[in-house]
């Protein structure tokens, strides 16, 4: 059994399209890291969404992800100061074991991936959520780096990459949009790590709110 932190840590989630920046940014905050990626579903899932016209599966649709289980791991965070989390293999779609994931006695850490946006309200009704990001580099810079990146760590085929980037370069305005509707604030990278530096040392950021967001 977990023993109880002296005081319960908070969450930052942090957002925003595919290659955008969020595991740069969340290294160089220098907090503790939850990766939301790891909650994706397994390939054989018989849930799993598909994009439309296409046989592909859309990684990019929430319903690809484990928001339950996910939610369940930041509280479990919050409260105890560790959780057990699952290891996912982009490249071959499964989870392959277990790890452990200890922040400590932190005030503060970091649950990052594209789907953090959609339990932004779950998190804030459950008061563990200090505030919530969301990166954007325009969609032709993002589509660069997540192109090379994901080619890089081999994660999928070369012509599934493709199109996806070009799918996803076409949407990214909307996937930003999106996820600022859901109360994330809007920013580069250079804010992020402002905020997040603010919500270290226990300043409030200012309201997350779609109509705090800037366009």
């Amino acid at each position: 059994m977990s023993i109880l932190s002296p005081s319960p840590a908070r969450v930052v989630l942090l957002c925003g399209p595919s290659g955008s920046g969020k595991s740069l940014v969340s290294a160089r905050s220098g907090l503790p890291v939850l990766r939301l990626d790891d909650f994706y579903k397994e390939g054989d899932d018989p849930t799993l969404p598909q994009v439309a016209g296409s046989s592909d599966i859309d990684w990019d649709h929430p319903d690809s992800w484990d928001a339950d289980v996910a939610v369940a791991a930041i509280v479990d965070l919050c409260r105890t100061g560790r959780t057990d989390v699952p290891v996912y293999d982009i490249s071959l779609s499964a989870r392959t074991g277990t790890e452990t994931v200890d922040v400590g006695r932190t005030p503060l850490f970091i649950a990052e991936g594209i789907f953090a946006a959609e339990v932004i309200t779950r998190c804030q009704e459950l008061g563990v959520l200090a505030d919530a990001l969301c990166l954007s580099r325009g969609p032709m810079r993002t589509f660069r780096r997540r192109f090379l990146r994901d080619l890089r760590e081999g994660r999928k085929s070369v012509p599934f990459l493709l199109r996806r980037g070009w799918r996803l370069m076409r949407l990214e305005r909307s996937i930003v949009a999106r996820q600022t509707g859901l109360g994330a604030y809007a920013c580069d990278k250079d804010e992020a790590l402002g905020r997040l530096a603010a919500a270290a040392v226990g300043r409030r950021p200012a309201r997350i709110s779609p109509a705090s967001s800037p366009s």
